[in-house]
């Protein structure tokens, strides 16, 4: 071989080298593509949508120092879609999206900003900012969790972050909801957010206002004239707050601050409620029962989907019903603009301003939910599109209704000048038109009292399912975790002692594997029967999961007490268990603390009372712990 010729390892490194030089230019490049944002303090906002990168985790896995190894590694795309001006909108997404923000702050600059996202209904915000040590300090909000909660007190997600002038930095989000993942990015100075909130708040307070006087005009319309339009106009204009207070915001601020359960569905379920109740009120706006059956169906179907989609968050996932509702308000639109233009050809009263009305908020729920679903860019016509359409419709239907009073009037009078020329006859109808006024009264009274009795047991159904386990009936973690507060409470008020329990079976898997997983159940459910037996009725047995139980005893003296409810249920639960499979035999570990000789709250209680039993699983099984003293409960 030629000394002087170069080797196969040789060209393998040189193109190794090269490849890796190419692979560097192109993060660069990436990097490059994507300036940070330059704050010099000068204004008082920055728009930082225009510089933020994005990247999808689908599997929720990456931590921020992974995604900030991602970002140096060049892996963020631009999170703008190509050619959009407008905000972030990644549509209705499962994934967790990670957001970088590199800024450039001028060394003039405050060194205190606020981050706002303007869309209040994302279920959980994280924002990630670099410590002088390297590691990151973290801030979250969103309307999963109470507002008290928040870091900064606003209606919308805003985070106070506190930059270093002079350096160039990155802010990290961890963007995770179940609806549309709108993320409209802006950075504030504190006293610049503050006087945008004044004309944001007077614009919202004009609105809500709007809402309130028509709401409470047509509310003593129908409390004068019991024309049962103007309640459902009001039941829709109040469905319409609800739904609009939750997208702004301010739902989560001021009407249910500490209830997020519900603030968290409110927007989909507030909505639903609206095209539920707008439903209603078209149908007997333009007395569709009377004049065509195929539009009364359609009306009548589109109700039922409201109804069911506003009850919906208790069965299908919130995504799913957010999709639901969004297609569902723009079907309805299109079937209410058909139903006015129907209307408006037969001269109904009323129908011209009907029209108008539904015709401006179809649009508005269109323009909307084709936001939501990423078909339309994120603005501040395409956001508030709804607001501006709902605003003028419900203002349109209170003409509507005026109109058709002014119209029933002289209809009205035109009746009664015939009444002069035939009395009698006019006497004879309204006995008639009377009797069946009470015949529908009368049905209707029946049918709602039916719909209220199974409301209440539905009622009472779903509250024994919420508090109890289903396979077993006892009590469930939530319905335990109750309980143990209150007895905590009525032992300290009566200076006597409470017993926590924690069962578990020892050789329930061998059960299962061996007879199946009905065998398995039939096993627990005969479990919890003993268990019941064991102790008094007033004593509490709750079923925590899989083969583990927990038994709370009231009243008691920690040690004489406890001990003989403990070996009658370790004796019990190891009597053979007849099957339908056959008989088999299992044991049971326990572990016992007591309140307040072990713990001094609810928590603390559980805890020792499952080291306690674990402890019981360690000492050979088929047997019962008692958890050591606790000096400083």
């Amino acid at each position: 071989m030629n000394p002087r010729q170069p080797s196969a390892d040789h060209w393998l490194q040189r193109i190794t080298t090269i490849a890796a030089l190419l692979l560097w230019c192109i993060a660069a490049q990436a990097q490059a593509s994507h300036p940070p944002l330059k704050l010099d303090g000068t204004a008082g906002s920055s728009p930082a949508a225009q510089v933020a990168q994005a990247l999808e985790d689908p599997g929720h896995a990456l931590q921020v120092e992974d995604a900030a190894r991602a970002h140096a590694a060049g892996r963020f795309r631009h999170a703008l879609r190509e050619g959009s001006r407008g905000e972030i909108n990644f549509g209705y997404s499962r994934s967790a999206w990670w957001l970088a923000l590199p800024l450039q702050v001028d060394a003039h600059a405050p060194a205190r900003w606020l981050l706002e996202i303007a869309y209040a209904s994302l279920d959980r915000v994280e924002v990630y900012t670099r410590r002088s040590d390297g590691g990151f300090d973290r801030m979250a909000a969103g309307d999963l969790q109470p507002f008290s909660a928040r870091p900064y007190p606003h209606r919308n997600l805003v985070f106070p972050v506190q930059l270093q002038p002079g350096q160039e930095q990155t802010v990290y989000l961890r963007v995770v909801s179940a609806g549309n993942l709108t993320i409209p990015l802006t950075l504030w100075q504190p006293e610049s957010l503050a006087r945008h909130d004044q004309g944001a708040y007077m614009v919202l307070s004009l609105y809500y206002g709007m809402l309130l006087a028509l709401g409470l005009y047509n509310l003593l319309l129908f409390l004068t004239t019991r024309d049962i339009n103007f309640l459902a106009y009001v039941a829709f204009t109040a469905a319409m707050a609800v739904g609009q207070a939750s997208m702004n915001g301010f739902g989560n601020q001021f009407i249910w601050p500490e209830w997020p359960a519900w603030g968290n569905v409110a927007l989909p379920s507030g909505m639903a409620a609206t095209g539920f109740f707008g439903a209603l009120f078209t149908r007997l706006f333009l007395e569709t029962r009377k004049g065509s059956k195929l539009l009364d169906l359609s009306i009548l179907g589109c109700a039922a989907l409201f109804a069911f989609a506003a009850l919906s968050p208790l069965l299908l996932p919130y995504q799913t019903v957010a999709i639901l509702v969004s297609v569902l308000g723009i079907t309805f639109s299109a079937v209410a603009v058909a139903g006015g233009v129907w209307c408006l050809r037969q001269g109904h009263p009323g129908a011209r301003y009907f029209l108008l009305a539904w015709s401006l908020l179809l649009v508005g729920v269109a323009v909307l939910a084709m936001r939501n679903l990423g078909w339309l860019p994120t603005n501040g016509f395409t956001l508030n599109a709804m607001q501006i359409g709902s605003a003028l419709e419900v203002l349109l239907l209170s003409f509507a209704l005026a109109d058709r009073i002014n119209v029933m009037r002289r209809e009205k009078d035109r009746a009664n000048e015939a009444a002069l020329a035939a009395k009698q006859e006019v006497v004879e109808a309204l006995r008639d038109s009377e009797q069946r006024l009470e015949e529908r009264v009368a049905e209707r009274t029946r049918s709602l009292e039916t719909l209220n009795q199974r409301l209440r047991d539905k009622e009472r159904e779903l509250e024994h399912l919420v508090r109890h386990d289903p396979l077993t009936g006892l009590a469930n973690r939530l319905f335990l975790s109750d309980r143990i507060e209150h007895a905590i409470t009525r032992a300290r008020r009566n200076k006597t002692s409470v017993a926590l329990l924690v069962i578990d079976l020892d050789g329930f898997k061998a059960v299962n594997d061996r007879h199946g997983h009905a065998a398995g159940d039939e096993l627990l459910v005969q479990v919890a029967d003993r268990l019941r037996e064991c102790v008094r009725e007033t004593d509490t047995v709750a079923r925590l999961g899989g083969d583990e139980f927990v038994v709370m005893l009231e009243n008691i003296r920690p040690a004489e007490d406890t001990s003989g409810v403990v070996e009658k249920l370790v004796a019990r639960i190891r009597q053979p268990v007849r099957l339908a499979s056959g008989s088999v035999e299992v044991s049971a570990s326990i572990g016992i603390a007591c309140c307040p000789l072990h713990a001094g709250n609810a928590e603390e209680l559980l805890e020792r009372a499952d080291a306690a039993m674990y402890a019981a699983k360690a000492t050979g099984r088929n047997c019962w712990t008692m958890a050591p003293e606790n000096r400083t409960a």
